[in-house]
């Protein structure tokens, strides 16, 4: 499930960025663009809390860090969880349309770095052009229906309903594993609703748990998921500054300081995912954290949907 090699060879990754080699330039790419928008779409010091909407304290600014970087952690182990942790917490104290426009930035900024870091391209393209396609006709349809309607604690709601479901079907099954066996239809079906998921709430667990159950080969796992979820969330980004006026240059720069906090997290998560992981222990925690995941949905909807 993991690979032993661990070490960081400095010289060897700046020669291999001076030589252009594709792995290296994605990362520091991805890096890199974060970094530009945190500077160059700065507010200024008496604007930093402005756009928020919300009167937000310096301690609870910082247990938003705390959160980003836990969080971008748990997507370097695993490939997955960023949006499915932060959102539902952000949303808790900032306007909820606010957060799943701003946390749209983190996100395309992992996915980009580990795209790279996989060593994931065209090959992964040529395969799964269909499921790429149908990820961004259901990530256009989410954005056009984010800036027309809002859709309250419902869809969360559903979301929590799915991961639940998944995880007692994982448990009860023994962590079941169909190997070979992508179905086009199940697969376009479950990244269309990635895409719209992702643009409506920024929660998007249905292509994880597709790839979990017919995806065993981490390395591709995480790959093929960054790809995915790069291009939606490059989609997303697009279109909310083009076509709409969701992303605004304020929360371009919110986006990109919590993207740049998010890699050390990415990091971190990089390094465990890289020591020696035994399969079954890597099946609990992603189950444990969807079924943490699911339950905190539900703490914020039901509230609202049924009390």
């Amino acid at each position: 499930m993991g690979t032993s090699n661990t070490q960081l060879d400095v010289a060897q990754f700046l020669a291999n960025l001076r030589a252009f080699q594709y792995r290296e330039v994605m990362m520091v790419f991805a890096t890199a663009m974060v970094v530009a928008g945190s500077v160059v779409f700065f507010p200024g010091v008496d604007s930093v809390t402005k756009g928020l909407q919300s009167d937000v304290s310096a301690g609870l600014l910082a247990a938003f860090v705390l959160v980003a970087v836990v969080a971008g952690a748990v997507k370097g182990m695993i490939g997955f969880g960023y949006a499915l942790i932060t959102t539902p917490i952000f949303a808790t104290v900032i306007d909820p349309t606010l957060a799943v426009v701003v946390l749209a930035i983190p996100p395309w900024m992992l996915n980009m770095f580990q795209i790279g870091e996989t060593d994931t391209g065209l090959e992964f393209v040529r395969e799964e052009w269909a499921l790429l396609a149908l990820a961004v006709i259901g990530s256009v349809v989410g954005v056009v229906f984010l800036a027309e309607f809002s859709a309250g604690p419902i869809v969360p709601f559903l979301i929590g309903l799915i991961l639940f479901g998944y995880v007692v079907f994982q448990v009860v099954q023994n962590f079941v594993t169909v190997q070979e066996a992508h179905h086009p239809v199940a697969l376009g079906s479950a990244g269309f609703l990635e895409g719209f998921l992702l643009a409506v709430a920024n929660l998007g667990p249905l292509l994880p748990a597709y790839f979990h159950t017919f995806e065993r080969d981490v390395e591709r796992y995480i790959g093929g998921l960054s790809m995915v979820l790069a291009t939606i969330f490059t989609v997303r980004i697009v279109q909310m500054i083009l076509f709409t006026d969701l992303m605004t240059t304020y929360r371009l720069w919110l986006g990109s300081v919590v993207a740049v906090v998010t890699v050390v997290g990415l990091l971190i998560g990089t390094y465990l995912r890289r020591l020696e992981i035994d399969e079954a222990k890597f099946n609990w925690f992603v189950v444990a954290l969807l079924f943490v995941i699911s339950v905190n949905i539900f703490r914020n909807t039901i509230p609202a949907l049924f009390l």
